[in-house]
């Protein structure tokens, strides 16, 4: 087998939750404060997923303070210590990124039933 294949194996994380484009997930971050370490709470819909394998991430926005919010997680990184899917989303793209002009109600997405 390929060496970076075996490496990528490695570094993945056994059970990943689904989550699919459209979702809205809390994502739990490890973050480092000086000598301190906490997780933090990230909550929002996942507008894109990029990339496969061990390099896959995941793209979530949310609305803080009336100002759009994005991050970009690396969904196999050691910091990213749990997703949580709160709700699934129907959508009928790979890619929300026209949510990023919508305020209010219009950014809405529908729930799957």
């Amino acid at each position: 087998m390929d060496l970076i294949k075996v490496l990528d194996q490695q570094n993945m994380k056994a059970e990943l939750p689904t989550m699919n484009v459209g979702d809205t997930v809390r994502v739990h971050v490890k973050i480092k404060e000086g000598a301190r370490e906490r997780v933090q709470v990230f909550e929002g819909t996942i507008i894109a997923k990029k990339h496969g394998g061990v390099q896959e991430t995941i793209t979530v926005r949310r609305i803080s303070n009336g100002i759009g919010v994005e991050k970009v997680f690396p969904v196999h990184s050691p910091n990213v210590v749990d997703v949580v899917t709160v709700r699934r989303g129907k959508v009928r793209r790979a890619k929300l990124y026209y949510l990023r002009d919508r305020v209010g109600k219009a950014a809405k997405v529908k729930e799957r039933v």
